[in-house]
């Protein structure tokens, strides 16, 4: 069996350990509102095949944001390290070399050595930290956790201490002494609360991503899947989604302040290859500027 911090590239999924799949069940009290669908997103701040679909997420979220509500839940993935052993994967020195083959396997940008230089012991803290952003913003609480990912997979920030979290909420524009408030107060009963959500819904791993009509029927995602699979679960629920069109090329950094090669590729529908050049000759251009690390680059205007 694999565990919580082995993500496997083939499945495309990050299992929690002794679980069992099930299909998506009909939601009742979880029906859409203001928009026809209502989608559920579990995810976890250190969930590597979550990071390895943001070029389909974020594509998601450009064409079909429209008919989409959607709500990201935390999934708990690792508790911590002294009730797990199994998988081949023993504590955080193992998982460092998995976390490069991840970054291979999805062309996203992962330094592994964290694990080495400042192991994480929980993915329980990061967590409550995001639910104490959405307290207070669900928007700027996305933009948060993806700077907390950035940190984390790129600079090997360990987000389970104050420092990094409060650097990525500043860059959230999030109210630092109120999210800490937050963080001491509700944010540990409403992580618990998504913990048992995602067992009520019967969510074993991660990324699940549910599809919830008006009526409470639901389409699940599972894992990494190729963005076919995600727009095929949508108009199953509602066949009438129409995409929208969205502004490529640079215009992109006006949706998303950052971009790795692999996203600007996804949202461009070109290789890898014809966005590393485009990306390249935007730099030499002085209108991008670049972070690179061993395993990739993250890209932003200048």
């Amino acid at each position: 069996m694999n565990g919580p911090m082995f993500c496997d590239p083939v499945s495309g999924v990050c299992e929690i350990p002794g679980s069992v799949l099930s299909s998506a069940p009909a939601i009742k009290g979880l029906e859409a509102t203001d928009k026809p669908i209502k989608l559920i997103y579990f995810t976890d701040p250190i969930c590597s095949t979550c990071w390895g679909i943001e070029p389909q997420w974020r594509r998601l979220k450009l064409e079909y944001g429209h008919v989409l509500d959607i709500h990201y839940h935390m999934g708990g993935l690792l508790p911590s390290w002294d009730v797990y052993s199994s998988g081949g994967i023993n504590g955080p020195g193992d998982v460092a070399h998995h976390w490069d083959e991840v970054s291979q396997h999805y062309q996203m940008p992962i330094d592994g050595n964290v694990w080495l230089e400042d192991p994480l012991p929980s993915s329980y803290p990061p967590s409550i930290w995001f639910k104490a952003a959405q307290q207070q913003d669900p928007h700027k609480a996305v933009i948060f956790l993806r700077r907390m990912r950035e940190l984390l997979f790129m600079d090997k920030q360990n987000i389970c201490k104050p420092g990094p979290v409060l650097k990525a909420a500043g860059y959230a524009g999030l109210d630092l002494p109120r999210l800490e408030t937050d963080f001491k107060s509700a944010g540990a009963a409403l992580f618990e609360a998504d913990l048992q959500l995602g067992k009520q819904l019967g969510v074993r791993g991660f990324p699940s991503i549910f599809f919830i009509d008006r009526d409470g029927k639901s389409e699940l995602v599972y894992g990494a899947k190729p963005y076919q699979v995600f727009t095929t679960a949508l108009h199953k629920m509602l066949p009438a989604a129409q995409a929208r069109t969205y502004a490529t090329g640079i215009a992109l950094f006006s949706y998303y302040p950052t971009l790795t090669t692999k996203e600007f590729a996804g949202l461009n529908q070109l290789s890898f290859e014809e966005a590393a050049v485009r990306l390249n000759a935007l730099l030499e251009e002085d209108k991008l500027q670049v972070h690179t690390i061993a395993s990739g680059q993250l890209w932003s205007l200048k």
